[in-house]
């Protein structure tokens, strides 16, 4: 089974997630055993944040990978072991709210795809990039 990198760059959608996962210097940290629960970004997600911020982000890859690591939970998360979790503690080690009540929600982003099960862990593919604070 691939792996979370491997499916991310396979995969349709998310070529910016798998250009910034590669500028903070995290492709080897995702393709570690984990196992790890991944918050995803689509491309459209990342269109969404204001214009310029993904550049800005690519040059400063401290900053981008602690936003990267804000999208990635230790151990491997499917949707129904979240059903009663409120929040989760992020890789960089904030609080992520998690609601699925209605929708499978993680902060101000919803699930679109959910339980991509990967060799290291599950993705979760988000419609916004989740901010910290």
């Amino acid at each position: 089974m691939p792996d979370i990198v491997d499916i991310a760059v396979s995969a349709d959608g998310f070529t910016t997630l798998v250009a910034a996962v590669k500028a903070a210097g995290l492709v080897e940290v995702l393709k570690s055993p984990g196992p790890f629960t991944v918050f995803a970004p689509t491309d459209d997600a990342f269109a969404k944040l204001p214009p310029g911020t993904v550049h800005t982000l690519v040059q400063n890859p401290p900053q981008l990978a602690r936003i990267l690591k804000y999208h990635v939970v230790p151990g491997k998360l499917m949707q129904a072991d979240l059903a009663n979790i409120h929040s989760l503690t992020s890789v960089e080690g904030s609080e992520i709210r998690i609601n699925i009540s209605d929708n499978f929600e993680v902060k101000n982003a919803t699930v679109i795809a959910a339980d991509i099960e990967a060799d290291n862990g599950v993705i979760h593919v988000l419609d916004n990039v989740i901010l910290m604070g």
